[in-house]
């Protein structure tokens, strides 16, 4: 990852599908992700994107992207593109730029979401999709919110939560399933709705952790936080996860 392009998700993954796998999507020349060998495309969409941080009783918003981004929904992942790298943290003053040269992308492949909420509707008919993770040495979580028309939130919450049931029942290389949670994947593949208000659980999930301690605390200071390549802490700092 390098600071140019990096994600605004400003988490870096615990464990990777296999050794050299990057954290950030690759795009081609027009900016689309690169779909990787026998990769299948199940939906696109255009939503609005937030990052949030949650403990036991707050709910913090991180960061949120100016524009609408383009969303693709996988087998494996699921990948967010704006060409707007403009972040606004909450509650600051000016926004800080970085080169525009190329778009704010990222990506959550299903091995990492721990949990699904889809917020009720809001009274201009717009909902919100949290795609929830488990951190290490922290109770605060850190989720990506995809915000859209309430019907298509709702059909991108079934869409999510069956694809990633599938991605886990079919590589238990990638994650341990005990046969409890084998059924209640089973039972998340199915072609039921997610309920407005509702938040699913998604076993079997895989801990992802800050790149510094300071991120365990991430403030809202204005400062866009520029996240570091894995393995080259910046000095002064420790590493992954201490």
């Amino acid at each position: 990852m390098t600071s140019d392009d990096g994600s605004p998700f400003f988490i870096a993954p615990h464990r990777f599908d296999a050794d050299g796998t990057a954290d950030q999507p690759v795009l081609d020349r027009h900016h689309e992700p690169v779909p990787e060998p026998g990769e299948r495309e199940l939906a696109r969409h255009r939503l609005t994107l937030a990052g949030h941080l949650l403990g036991p009783a707050v709910d913090r918003r991180q960061w949120s992207l100016t524009q609408a981004a383009s969303v693709t929904v996988t087998d494996r992942r699921i990948v967010h593109v704006c060409g707007d790298l403009a972040l606004a943290p909450v509650g600051t003053g000016p926004r800080h730029r970085l080169r525009a040269a190329r778009p704010a992308s990222g990506q959550i492949r299903w091995q990492w979401p721990s949990r699904l909420e889809l917020r009720p509707t809001a009274p201009d008919g717009t909902a919100d999709l949290l795609v929830v993770c488990d951190a290490l040495r922290t109770i605060a979580q850190p989720a990506l919110a995809l915000g859209g028309p309430a019907r298509e939130i709702a059909t991108l919450a079934r869409l999510v939560r069956r694809a990633v049931a599938a991605f886990r029942l079919a590589n238990p290389t990638v994650v341990e399933l005990s046969a409890a949670e084998r059924d209640v994947l089973l039972r998340r593949a199915g072609t039921g709705s997610v309920a407005r208000g509702t938040t699913v659980t998604l076993p079997g999930s895989l801990p992802v952790e800050f790149l510094s301690r300071d991120d365990y605390y991430h403030p809202a200071s204005g400062r866009l936080r520029r996240v570091r390549p894995a393995g080259r802490p910046a000095a002064g700092h420790p590493g992954p996860a201490c």
